[in-house]
């Protein structure tokens, strides 16, 4: 069994990296690409193993520096960017796939 980490700074990469191999960094073509879709996978996954709300997540991020260099955050998103990219996502079932063996990259939508 893998050991689990409580470091949210090594949980984060973690989940930065399975974000990355099972999902596309935007949602759509058009989207303002202000963030990829791995790095709000990675404060969704903080805000779940950690209990604590979108805003809590965003507060965090304001405030520690390494967790944003860590992710890759030139900006801090706003709550309702996390609350609507986490309905995208379950909406989708792509949380699912970052949780299975994606091989590769999925392709942009068009």
């Amino acid at each position: 069994m893998a050991h689990a980490s409580k470091d949210p700074i090594a949980v984060a990469k973690m989940a930065l990296a399975a974000g990355g191999k099972a999902l596309p960094d935007y949602s759509h073509p058009k989207s303002p690409h202000k963030y990829t879709q791995p790095q709000l996978f990675a404060l969704l996954v903080l805000k779940q193993l950690f209990k604590i709300d979108y805003r809590g997540v965003v507060l965090w991020v304001e405030r520690w520096q390494e967790l944003r260099e860590a992710i890759g955050l030139k900006r801090v998103p706003n709550f309702s960017t996390l609350c609507r990219a986490e309905q995208r996502l379950l909406k989708k079932g792509a949380l699912s796939d970052c949780w299975t063996q994606p091989s590769t990259r999925h392709a942009t939508p068009a």
